[in-house]
């Protein structure tokens, strides 16, 4: 689709009329809704925003053949549908002109409102803006439009419109296309659904996006369901019957009524449970609608003094909704014939917000408490992302978090105060603790669950009681990253994480620079900021720290950026002393996120260490004679002398190989001695028999420095069926 000719919007005046239609048209159902809930002046807002946007499209087609104005007017029908006031139908009608025709965001503003135009900002898209590939423009597409969700919900409603109609046109693009459009329906736009309570679309967007992505399941499933509605009519009229039997009998007014389960649905569960479509009972489930919360739960003893209710198969949706409000008791009961049967048990307001969701909003014009606590708490969820967005750089792991926390299924959880905090299926306690507050994660260093300790990665259920106790020095463990799968936790510890390995690159980088004017004699205090921010032009980069990140990385020689300043300097104050001569960067350990101490030797204090510079991994620390260094395809300029701190108290890994006579009891002697000499054992293996009476083991141990090595060897050669001790200098 090309863009149209540029035209003056303003020729389009309000006085004009629509066009006359047939009546059989989409646009004359679209009138039929509006009429339903807005106001005379406000369908002529409407209709004036239809007539610029069938000028604006004029000329243009669909991939269908149609004119392409009938897609605009497809997404007003739907969005009407949740009662959206005049301001987002008129943005719905407008949601393609910017990014398709010659209409701006200036002349939205000027002839409608600016919360219109602001509306249809939020639903462009940026092309104006290069990337480098579609999946970067795609994730940046996805971050503009969701936090312009979080500052108005109407967007997301639209925009879900518009990929509804969308789908349901899916078939005249080539098949390349289609999938990928399904795919993302089925990864982004379909939980975004789910996650804001909007059931129905939900469960289309999962169907249409299905058929296409599988469509020899579909057509498979779709064929056994209607095969087994004829044999399957009795059963269910049978249950329907017994139902409002015994729902009268118990005196409870209630609506009964039997859907047939999806065919996306069928497919999930066919896939859970690794079974056929023959195997799949209940493809059909029955609501109950009744009057109050009070009956919901007499409901369910009429229910289950009909039918037995199936072990582990109760759910209370109603003393703890779901994230998106959703409200109803659900049971799976055994009914006649042996039929499995899903039940829902659930008020009329509930009905509504569980088909309406956060758009039951404008749909029902109510005051409902439970539909403003839902409004609550889609606002927090969006501030989520804002807080993600503020971490992260990168629209991509903005994506891949927003895909995380979309996550469908939940548990929930009691903070120590009785809060109940909702977090998707397989969270840790980590997770819980970055959704308390980020300070409660950035410290956290041990946990009770239950009143139970337990570590930071076991994983949290329903009904966890969760402590988290913390500590002011603690910081983050880049470990965490394995096993955390909220947006929010992988966001604040990649942001912690990526802030302190910088200053540790700039504090490095900024110690070997000195070293290279040192030998210049050069004094460092005499580059003045007028001579940093020369070489930072140079260098075509931001900052002095960037200057100094590269060099801690080797991306630039110390000596180099050295000499350069000289040149750059007009006069320089030369060293006054030898002593400032050629500084030695010391090793504190663990510690430093910019050093990395070399797993091939293992390192320890009171080891002769070499420093060398990996482009990728800062400064890595080997022993003199380690065999790895060998390999390495020596380049001077990257090799640095380093140094340990003295009194350090940090704890340093050391592999060990001792070799033990093959008896009972031999591990935990050794064990034993290990902690006499106040070392602890990190990781053990045991080397696979050879037949003969002694056997291999390998200990990683803690130690301070090789005097503390040396007490715990010495303590091991206690025993006596250990035969040999050396110190592994290749991990195993």
């Amino acid at each position: 689709m090309t863009k149209t000719a540029k035209f003056n919007s303003a020729e389009v005046s309000q006085q004009e009329q629509p066009p006359l239609l047939p009546a059989d048209t989409i646009d004359s159902r679209l009138t039929l809704i509006l009429k339903e809930y807005l106001q005379p002046e406000e369908i002529d807002l409407v209709w004036k925003a239809y007539r610029l946007s069938n000028k604006a499209h004029e000329g243009q087609k669909r991939s269908s053949g149609e004119d392409y104005i009938s897609h605009p007017v497809s997404v007003a029908c739907i969005a009407a549908k949740f009662h959206l006031d005049a301001a987002s139908i008129q943005a719905a009608l407008l949601h393609d002109v910017v990014e398709d025709t010659q209409v701006t965001l200036e002349d939205i503003a000027t002839q409608f409102s600016p919360q219109v135009a602001k509306i249809v900002e939020g639903l462009s898209k940026l092309d104006k803006i290069h990337f480098n590939d579609a999946t970067h423009a795609q994730a940046e597409n996805f971050r503009k439009m969701l936090l312009a969700m979080s500052q108005d919900v109407r967007v997301i409603l639209i925009k879900l419109a518009d990929r509804l109609h969308n789908m349901q046109t899916l078939e005249h693009l080539k098949p390349e296309k289609r999938l990928r459009i399904a795919q993302e329906t089925i990864d982004i736009y379909s939980p975004i659904a789910n996650r804001l309570g909007l059931n129905r679309m939900y469960q289309e967007l999962e169907d249409l996006a299905f058929r296409y992505i599988h469509p020899l399941r579909y057509k498979t499933i779709h064929k056994a369901i209607l095969s087994a509605r004829g044999n399957r009519k009795e059963v269910v009229g049978k249950i329907l019957d017994d139902i409002n039997t015994k729902l009268k009998g118990f005196k409870i007014k209630a609506t009964v009524s039997g859907r047939e389960k999806n065919e996306s649905s069928i497919h999930r569960k066919m896939i859970k449970k690794h079974t056929s479509f023959s195997q799949i009972n209940d493809i059909y489930a029955f609501r109950v609608i009744v009057e109050d919360e009070k009956d919901c739960y007499l409901a369910l003893g009429a229910l289950h003094s009909l039918y037995k209710p199936i072990a582990g198969k109760f759910k209370d949706y109603l003393a703890i909704p779901k994230a998106n409000g959703y409200q109803s008791l659900h049971t799976t009961l055994f009914g006649p014939f042996g039929t499995p049967l899903e039940v829902q048990i659930r008020t009329e307001s509930m009905h509504n917000l569980a088909e309406a969701g956060v758009a039951a909003h404008w749909l029902y014009k109510t005051n409902d408490t439970h539909i403003t606590q839902l409004q609550q708490q889609t606002n927090q969820w969006l501030k989520k992302l804002l807080e993600i967005q503020s971490d992260e750089s990168d629209s991509l792991e903005f994506l891949e978090h927003l895909k995380i926390d979309l996550f469908p299924d939940e548990v929930y959880v009691f903070t120590p105060k009785g809060k109940i905090l909702a977090l998707p299926k397989g969270s840790t306690v980590i997770d819980f603790a970055y959704a308390v507050h980020s300070d409660v994660g950035n410290h956290a260093v041990a946990a009770k669950i239950n009143q139970t300790l337990v570590p930071l990665r076991e994983e949290i259920v329903t009904g966890d009681h969760i402590e988290v106790m913390t500590a002011p020095l603690a910081k983050p463990n880049p470990a965490w990253l394995n096993f955390v799968i909220t947006g929010k936790a992988r966001s604040q510890i990649r942001g912690y994480l990526r802030n302190a390995e910088s200053n540790d690159l700039i504090i490095l980088g900024y110690s070997m620079l000195n070293n290279a004017l040192k030998a210049f004699r050069i004094d460092p205090d005499s580059i003045k900021k007028k001579h940093w921010d020369k070489l930072v032009l140079d260098y075509h980069l931001k900052s002095k720290d960037d200057v100094l990140v590269d060099i801690a990385l080797g991306k630039k020689v110390n000596v180099m950026v050295a000499h350069q300043l000289t040149n750059i300097m007009d006069g320089v104050k030369k060293a006054k002393s030898q002593s400032k001569f050629l500084d030695v960067i010391t090793i504190k350990g663990s510690d430093d996120m910019a050093i990395e101490l070399a797993s091939c030797c293992h390192p320890i204090p009171g080891d002769p260490i070499l420093g060398y510079i990996n482009k990728d991994r800062g400064l890595i620390i080997h022993t003199h004679d380690c065999s790895t260094i060998k390999k390495y395809n020596l380049d001077p300029e990257r090799w640095v002398d380093v140094e340990w701190e003295p009194n350090s108290d940090i704890l340093y890994k050391v592999s060990l190989s001792v070799l033990v006579a093959n008896e009972t009891g031999m591990l935990a002697k050794m064990a034993s001695a290990i902690a006499v000499a106040s070392s602890n054992i990190e990781n053990v293996s045991v080397e696979e028999s050879d037949g003969s009476n002694f056997v291999n083991i390998n200990f990683v141990v803690q130690v301070k420095n090789r005097l503390h090595l040396s007490e715990v060897i010495r303590s091991l050669r206690k025993i006596t069926k250990v035969s040999r001790i050396s110190r592994l200098k290749i991990e195993k």
